[in-house]
């Protein structure tokens, strides 16, 4: 699941370091600008390019040994272009994404420069090249130049992600050194280019990425000098005396594995006193599952899963005795555990959120927006239609998707058997699924890819099914663009 990542654009603070920080006062441009990989805005590229023909540099491994300065997209920088520094060009990223006043629009954008960057091959799609602590899987290769510079390349099988790994490259790629080491992680504030409410998953992801990219950097600079590379090989030692982590990420570990004691016990003590039952998603930082779990020993009433098991653990624990359940996820987390309790007669039960504040989620926002309606306005228009929405929307979006097209809630476990069995079900039935994009693209695909499997193959994933069916349905499953 893809909490997503906050779309409010906010100016920078002062906290930022003054190499990055960016004018509260700077105007953005009434027309996007389309965000060359090198910080360089279209209208300025005849004066540095001969030809365009990729956005980023060539993939690992690839680099000539004697590269020309038209090689690609590599620059040779004169003296105009010394502003087109990675202060520079993260100015330029955050002009082109505040000018998008929609969040949709900039979540288009997003996905945009995510399908500009280039594939790493097989070969650097290893386990030595993952960027560990995000929620998908992050790829990230970097060499050093010819010229002392840090060449980066990056991938994910998450679209979004790969987005937000494209905005990175787009400011890192070509930098040197000491440009890569001072940029820090508030200084993306300002590129905050998800939808509202500052999801943590999506600031994991910025902030990860960096993390790696200059521990990349430290260790070609230290190979260069021929030094040990700063930081370790993330691992647990274990030991007599207990676990010594290597590495900031196996430190992550070690906080999950190694919780504090005090703040257990303190917590089992008022979930005890209060008869209080915790539900809690996957994605919750180490240290806050590392507590819990550690809690749930002494009070069973404690369960982390995905969104939709959350509730269904809410109404186990009120049968058990729990008078209150507090919920660690999102807003339509908390909505679905109030809507479930109530339905299985606890509505006097209290659900309660961790903050006063929005806890966001894009596809949920995604849902919400005038955009998604006039989709829906479409799928009416077209009978017999049935909506499938994925679970991480609110309750009012669902409501109001029912008043237009009739509406069945799905998670990614069982989409794909939802809608097979709606079309097996509904004669010329027009499915519409939303708002997940990325999602709804992968299902069409799939279903492309069963109409080369034999009837009997396609017959284990729904026995209603054959080619012939899937076939014919591939033209009225519709998804959200």
């Amino acid at each position: 699941m893809d909490f997503s990542s906050s779309m409010a654009i906010k100016p920078s603070s002062s906290s930022c370091s003054s190499l990055f920080a960016i004018s509260r006062t700077q105007k953005s441009s009434p027309k996007p600008l389309l965000f060359n990989f090198h910080g360089i805005p279209r209208n300025h590229q005849n004066s540095f390019f001969k030809s365009l023909k990729c956005i980023q540099s060539p993939p690992p491994g690839s680099l000539p040994s004697n590269p020309t300065s038209f090689s690609c997209s590599a620059v040779t920088l004169s003296p105009t272009q010394t502003s087109y520094l990675p202060p520079r060009k993260l100015s330029t990223l955050v002009a082109e994404f505040q000018s998008l006043l929609e969040p949709l629009d900039r979540v288009k954008r997003l996905l945009h420069y995510a399908s500009l960057l280039p594939p790493l091959p097989a070969s650097s799609r290893t386990d030595s090249n993952r960027v560990m602590g995000c929620t998908a899987r992050v790829w990230l290769d970097a060499q050093m130049d010819s010229e002392g510079n840090i060449r980066f390349w990056a991938d994910s099988d998450s679209e979004i992600t790969k987005g937000f790994c494209a905005c990175l490259v787009s400011v890192l790629d070509g930098a040197g050194p000491e440009e890569v080491l001072q940029l820090k992680t508030e200084d993306l504030a300002a590129l905050n280019v998800g939808l509202p409410g500052g999801e943590r998953s999506r600031v994991n992801t910025w902030h990860n990425v960096l993390i790696s990219m200059q521990k990349r950097t430290r260790a070609l600079v230290a190979q260069k000098e021929r030094k040990t590379p700063f930081e370790p090989f993330p691992s647990l030692v274990i030991t007599a005396e207990g676990i010594q982590p290597k590495g900031t990420y196996a430190e992550a570990q070690a906080r999950y594995l190694s919780p504090d004691k005090l703040k257990v016990k303190e917590l089992v003590h008022v979930l005890k006193e209060k008869q209080i039952g915790v539900v809690a998603h996957f994605y919750m930082d180490p240290e806050v599952q590392g507590i819990l779990t550690a809690a749930q020993k002494e009070w069973p009433h404690i369960h982390i899963s995905d969104s939709l098991v959350m509730a269904d653990s809410a109404v186990k624990m009120v049968k058990s005795g729990c008078k209150f359940i507090t919920v660690l996820g999102v807003d339509f987390m908390s909505e679905n555990v109030r809507a479930i309790l109530d339905q299985a007669g606890f509505g006097e039960v209290g659900v309660y959120r961790m903050s006063n504040e929005r806890i966001g989620c894009s596809l949920a926002d995604a849902a919400a927006t005038p955009d998604y309606m006039n989709y829906l306005e479409s799928a009416s228009n077209s009978l017999p239609s049935l909506h499938v929405v994925y679970i991480n929307t609110s309750l009012e979006t669902k409501a109001y998707s029912h008043e237009l097209v009739p509406t069945i809630t799905c998670t990614s476990s069982n989409v794909v058997p939802t809608i097979l069995q709606a079309f097996a079900q509904v004669p010329d039935l027009n499915i519409w699924y939303g708002p997940d994009s990325y999602m709804g693209a992968n299902i069409k695909e799939l279903f492309q890819q069963m109409t080369l499997m034999s009837d009997e193959e396609i017959a284990e994933i729904h026995p209603k099914h054959n080619r012939d069916s899937i076939k014919s349905l591939l033209p009225r499953l519709h998804y959200y663009e």
